[in-house]
């Protein structure tokens, strides 16, 4: 194995290097502006339409260049620096099959308002419309799941595309913008002159706030009885976080927090009630519902947080903070929307709020509520428990990892037992829910963050649709701990045909899996196996002392369930508390 990928040359130097201008190629071009937009770091796979692209690339040393085995494994890959990073995340791929393969990353990332650059090559520009040979309307494809896309016509236009491009995704409500460069593009020259303006008619997202409505938040605070705070991911993504702890400390609101919203409160705080929604905890969801007054700040009210929208939060006059004018009011009817970055929001805000005694009472029945309803699970001495799993992972890095996951029944588990302390610790899919975004995002998510411990907890169905991505972690030495949690089934339609549909299991048996710990082997990377809570301390314990990427497998319990669960159709206090009751 070769040493760890060294980090590039700061920002500045490279700045200097490449801000002259110089008669170069199209594909020239694209990387000097990637440089100067401060890309470290981009992940792709080569073919036909960008081979000018990949030409430039050779010997080009002033970013890395990931090669994945997938596109889909270069656009997750992508996603999870981002997420880890607060930058940009690049990816590169050939037109035709290649481009459409990166569809299901992009749509995964504008779900999630993730910032990607997502760059495609196409066919000649004289030859596209004609159905040549993996000629794809790419931009035309993805209109629907990106922020913003270009089809660039002549190499003259591409200084310009990519500063844009890089400007629309990580401002404003942040997401994919998608850039598809013609063979001929990225073969012509012209005279480079890097551009450091921006001029987009019609794009200016609003920051700050109007100050009447700040007022109105805080007067509605000062009456409620019982207030409640829902966090989204709109906080992680502003850089939010140390604005919403001073805002929950001053008006000592208990807080939930969404899926993509962990880690943007400490767990240990004693105000925080857990996940709200469809296997989020009882506190949480009884708060909503019998809450006076609901504070949104970055979250969308998905249908996997509200339920039946008829009867959620049925009590309550609704604040929404968010970025986003769409969001407000398009799900849930809302008395007091404010429209700003999280950020500046809440920097603004909380000079004007402070702790109303008037919810003394309530902060008593939450912090019963908390006491007398965790989440519990009926543990084993003969067999492994997921859950216990996601406890020795937590225990072991006290909550201190960077945590990708895929999605399934150990996504929930993982989103309930491991107690997140800081943002941007937690990765996971969503909007989308998309199975194989788990791994890549990891590697992404260790290129961005080198100096933490990345583990990356997939079922044995995701891991299956991103296991090749082993080989990069063995090329490179990029540290990531795979954790597979391995119940021989896919776990969460199973969970729903048990409760649902009668027990009619209809094909969702993976017994038929391979060896994880023979396949981690075959790309050289260490595998390893527990079946018993021995074994899983012991083979925990010696991938944390193994300097490089380990697969841990750990064989679980087939028939256990995500409780609490909300069914479709119910409201969020309908909750099944299985192993809680």
């Amino acid at each position: 194995m070769s040493a760890q990928i060294p980090a590039v040359r700061s920002t500045e130097q490279l700045r200097e290097k490449w801000m002259k201008p110089e008669v170069i190629t199209g594909s020239e071009i694209l990387l000097r502006s990637l440089v100067l937009e401060g890309v470290e770091c981009v992940f792709g796979y080569p073919g036909g339409a960008v081979l000018y692209i990949y030409d430039a690339l050779y010997g080009f040393n002033d970013f890395h260049h990931l090669l994945t085995r997938h596109e889909q494994g270069a656009i997750h890959a992508a996603d999870g620096y981002a997420r880890a990073s607060g930058k940009v995340g690049v990816c590169i791929a050939t037109s035709g099959p290649g481009a459409t393969n990166t569809v299901t990353g992009i749509a995964t990332a504008f779900m999630d308002s993730v910032p990607l650059v997502v760059i495609t090559g196409n066919v000649v520009s004289s030859l596209i419309g004609t159905d040549a040979f993996q000629e794809a309307d790419i931009t035309g494809i993805t209109m629907p799941i990106t922020k913003h896309s270009y089809l660039v016509r002549s190499v003259e236009e591409l200084p310009r595309v990519i500063h844009e491009a890089f400007h629309i995704a990580n401002t404003g409500r942040k997401g994919p913008v998608l850039i598809d460069i013609p063979k001929d593009v990225s073969a012509n020259k012209t005279l480079f002159q890097p551009v450091q303006s921006i001029d987009l008619r019609g794009y200016n997202p609003k920051v700050v706030p109007n100050h009447h409505q700040l007022e109105k938040v805080a007067a509605a605070i000062k009456e409620a009885e019982r207030p409640v705070i829902l966090a989204g991911g709109g906080v992680v993504y502003s850089g939010g976080h140390e604005e919403l702890l001073e805002f929950v400390t001053r008006t000592e609101i208990p807080i939930t927090t969404t899926l993509l919203g962990l880690g943007a409160f400490p767990s240990g705080n004693p105000l925080w009630m857990g996940m709200p929604g469809m296997h989020g905890t009882y506190t949480a969801n009884q708060a909503i519902q019998k809450s006076d007054l609901l504070i949104n700040i970055g979250a969308r009210f998905d249908d996997r947080v509200t339920g039946r929208l008829d009867g959620f939060a049925p009590h309550a006059k609704v604040v929404h903070i968010d970025i986003d004018p769409a969001e407000i009011g398009k799900n849930v009817n809302t008395e007091i929307p404010v429209v700003g970055d999280v950020k500046t929001v809440l920097e603004l805000l909380n000079p004007l709020v402070s702790r109303s005694d008037k919810a003394d009472a309530w902060r008593g029945q939450i912090s019963q509520w908390l006491a007398d309803k965790p989440y519990k699970y009926k543990d084993s001495d003969t067999e492994l428990k997921p859950q216990w799993v996601i406890e020795l992972l937590n225990d072991t890095t006290k909550g201190e990892a960077i945590i990708t996951t895929d999605v399934g029944q150990h996504q929930m588990w993982t989103a309930q037992y491991y107690k997140f302390n800081h943002p941007r610790s937690w990765i996971t899919s969503g909007g989308l829910g998309t199975m194989g975004f788990g791994f890549p995002s990891a590697i992404g998510a260790q290129m961005a963050r080198p100096d933490r411990l990345v583990i990356s907890i997939n079922g044995d169905g995701g891991m299956q649709m991103c296991a090749q991505e082993l080989a990069i972690c063995a090329i490179h030495n990029i540290p990531v701990k795979v954790v597979v949690i391995n119940n021989q089934v896919l776990g969460m339609v199973r969970q729903w045909q048990e409760l649902i549909y009668e027990n009619r299991y209809s094909y969702i048996d993976l017994a038929g899996s391979p060896d994880f710990v023979k396949l981690a082997e075959a790309y050289g990377v260490k595998g390893l196996r527990a079946t018993n809570k021995e074994e899983a301390k012991q083979v925990w314990q010696e991938a944390m002392d193994t300097p490089g990427p380990v697969l841990v497998e750990f064989v679980v319990s087939k028939e256990e369930n995500v409780y609490p669960m909300v069914t479709q159709g119910s409201t969020i206090d309908q909750m099944l508390m299985g192993d809680c009751e």
